[in-house]
């Protein structure tokens, strides 16, 4: 990796390398501040000739666009490039510490910022494929590698020299002349030094570092524990009757080929389609079990693991001067505070769970006196209240959502807002299903990024949904253009049918093809600020913004054509999916946020705090009925399978996701009000200000630079189905 993404992330951060999200409704993953005393020596790393003879990471990428040459590249390939990647990261570092010149931008910050290029081109490759064709060599490699990026992170986190030179060029930052983007990229050097700790003392020093390295290893783990826990729950059928309320396509889907055997997974697509129109009670229970007692009990257990986590992080936060994590991890983000981020979390749970009691007494109403709703009752019996109440079956609009369709409606409006155009190419890929597009500038003819799709799920694939990127643009002596790659984890079609989707799933691919776009669409010198860059309770909000468009009738008619006739969605359909757009959003609304406290109260706690946790599970029972959260409903994460806060860049940040829904419903706004949903003025400034400007400058200053102003709750609020009564005039 760059200095500078060592400098920001622990290895079992760089792990996953997912910059940008899922929808809150998948699985992610994270990065952890790391750091090292200089009182530690390096190890040794010992590489030779032999092992690097004939390695593709050693070698000029000569494809099209860049891209790797996957097919070349062998599991036995990794190991050996990394470690000469480090070798050679540790000269560079060495050179600029050793400089007898005086530090200046270029010769300290510069050099800095465009080391580790060596290390970089492996391990973009290594975590993009441990995330989609893991395998037991790979995973091993996992919990080699990381704790050795951990170290050389904290060696360079640490370096007083190193720092010394960054302090340097910063005192007389105001003299030097700067750019805008070479004045960013020495703030957010400093930066990172800063909060790395770089300031404390050796023996502080060496015992944040001693934490590092422990939840280096706790992190990977974690993600490990999860990934093998819900691959090893199935429930197998053999009996069609259990199958009933299920549709042909995804009882095809699931269905063992040459067998009459069918297998149930808790994969979300799976596990969501099963309990929302699975008519057996005791299979619902079945599964609503395996998925939220995932990594709970057993050899798979996290619970443990977590806790010792949450401790490790309090300890590092408080040696650093902090109260807590989430002190420390809200400080340079827009909410600021875990305060003001719960009393944000709060102000919307109120009215959340006011309606959920709504939906619970509708549904109990719709069963009688046969049973009490039970949690794994709650999406079957919702879906049944929603088609009395809206005599509308959502499975009714699948066959107008036709996998390439919806793609071609994402490209097209992306096309229409900033000009830009997509070409499929043939490129090397590391899965037969991949599928690559030439994106260009249609007023320039200029490349601007190579664009990857991999979109079903497999065994070897982590789940949930997410955007990353093989190369991120930079243009410091050469326009280096991006290779993003978009993942989501739908479940493959029987032999020969089209893979049609969910409106979740149009909304999901909709929502990652706009963190797709933030990433190709940059436009900066340094790729330390490049794409997704930027805080987390912002970064989503050009993926949600881009949802907006997904179920507008303007482009609906464009996208929604059914896979056979070529039918235009009917009007009538459309407008029972709008009636029913709020629907259940009492109980969606309050899961991610019984989620979100979770992460807060976590990473709240003190040191000593967490270390008298003994139990998770009771943990979260407290934190949840103290905010009220009703017992049928389950936080859209327990603590054993939350990787978004404990193997992936989440800690105290998962509520990120509603903050940046602040955003992109008062951003969307301004196009409906202006009448025009791909305005030219607003397209272009959401362009300059949001997808091209990456990491360029504070958040809050992009978002009034798009906006002209600060963004207001109400349109989320409304949007959400919980707008709050005005006071009357007079």
């Amino acid at each position: 990796m760059t200095a500078k993404h060592l400098l920001i992330g622990t290895a079992a951060a760089i792990t996953l390398t997912v910059p940008a999200c899922d929808k809150p409704s998948s699985e992610k993953i994270e990065t952890e501040a790391v750091a090292q005393t200089t009182a530690a020596p390096l190890p040794d790393i010992t590489v030779t000739e032999a092992e690097l003879r004939g390695n593709p990471f050693r070698q000029e990428w000569t494809a099209d666009f860049g891209v790797p040459p996957f097919s070349a590249i062998r599991d036995a390939h990794y190991l050996p490039a990394v470690k000469q990647g480090l070798l050679e990261q540790r000269e560079e570092i060495a050179a600029i510490v050793d400089n007898p010149d005086a530090p200046t931008f270029d010769n300290t910050i510069v050099a800095l910022d465009q080391s580790g290029a060596a290390l970089d081109k492996v391990m973009k490759t290594f975590s993009n494929i441990t995330n989609t064709d893991i395998n037991d060599t790979l995973s091993e490699l996992e919990a080699e590698i990381y704790p050795m990026l951990t170290r050389e992170s904290d060696a360079i986190g640490f370096n007083p020299a190193l720092f010394e030179r960054v302090q340097a060029v910063y005192a007389k930052r105001d003299r030097l002349g700067l750019d805008e983007q070479d004045a960013r990229l020495l703030e957010l050097t400093h930066r990172s030094f800063v909060r790395r700790g770089a300031a404390l003392s050796p023996d502080v020093k060496a015992q944040v570092a001693a934490i590092n390295e422990e939840l280096s290893g706790l992190t990977t783990l974690f993600g490990k524990n999860l990934l093998l826990a819900t691959k090893t729950f199935e429930i197998e059928i053999t009996d069609q009757a259990d199958l009933a309320g299920l549709p042909d396509d995804f009882k095809n889907a699931i269905k063992v080929e040459g067998e009459d055997k069918w297998i149930l997974t808790v994969d979300r697509s799976v596990y969501e389609t099963f309990m929302t129109q699975g008519e057996n009670r005791d299979l619902r229970s079945k599964m609503f079990d395996g998925y939220r007692m995932r990594a709970s009990s057993g050899e798979y257990d996290n619970g443990p693991i977590l806790i010792r986590i949450a401790e490790l992080r309090a300890k590092r936060a408080e040696l650093m001067g902090y109260a807590s994590h989430a002190a420390y991890q809200l400080e340079p983000r827009m909410a600021k505070t875990p305060a003001q981020a719960e009393a944000f979390l709060v102000r919307v749970l109120a009215p959340a769970l006011e309606r959920a009691k709504e939906e619970r007494a509708d549904m109990q109403a719709l069963i009688g006196d046969d049973f009490q709703l039970e949690g794994y009752d709650w999406w079957f019996y919702a879906d049944k209240v929603r088609q009395a109440k809206y005599a509308f079956d959502e499975t009714a609009l699948k066959p107008y959502f036709e996998i390439g369709a919806v793609r071609q409606g994402v490209f097209d409006v992306a096309t229409q807002l900033f000009n830009i155009g997509f070409t499929p190419v043939a490129t090397e890929t590391w899965n037969p299903n991949v599928q690559a597009w030439d994106l260009k500038d249609l007023a320039t003819g200029e490349h601007l990024g190579l664009f990857m799709a991999d979109m079903y799920s497999r065994d070897s694939k982590r789940g949930g949904a997410w955007m990353s990127s093989f190369r991120s643009a930079s243009n410091v002596g050469e326009n280096i253009r991006p290779i993003v790659a978009n993942n989501l984890n739908i479940t493959p079609p029987a032999k020969g049918e089209p893979t049609l989707l969910s409106y979740d799933q149009v909304e999901t691919l909709f929502h990652e093809f706009g963190h797709g776009l933030h990433g190709l669409l940059t436009q900066v010198k340094y790729a330390t600020f490049s794409g997704v860059d930027g805080p987390r309770d912002y970064t989503e909000f050009p993926a949600q913004v881009l949802e907006h468009w997904a179920d507008d009738p303007e482009v609906l008619a464009k996208y929604a054509k059914h896979y056979e006739t070529g039918e235009i969605i009917p009007q009538a359909l459309v407008d029972k999916m709008n009636a029913a757009a709020t629907f259940n959003q009492g109980f969606k609304t309050t899961e991610y946020i019984a989620a979100s406290l979770l992460d807060l109260r976590w990473h709240s706690l003190s040191s000593a705090e967490a270390a008298k946790i003994t139990d998770a599970r009771a943990f979260e029972k407290e934190v949840l009925e103290e905010y009220g959260i009703l017992p049928e409903i389950e936080p859209r994460y327990r603590s054993q399978y939350f990787s978004h806060i404990f193997s992936g860049g989440y800690s105290a940040g998962y509520y990120g996701y509603l903050w940046a829904e602040i955003l992109d419903a008062d951003g969307f706004a301004a196009f409906k009000q202006s009448g025009d949903i791909y305005n030219p003025e607003l397209a272009a400034k959401l362009k300059k200000w949001i997808y091209e400007a990456g990491g360029t400058r504070e958040a809050d200053e992009l978002y009034r630079n798009f906006r002209g102003s600060d963004p207001t709750i109400e349109p989320l609020l409304e949007n959400r189905g919980f707008a709050e009564d005005k006071p009357s005039e007079g």
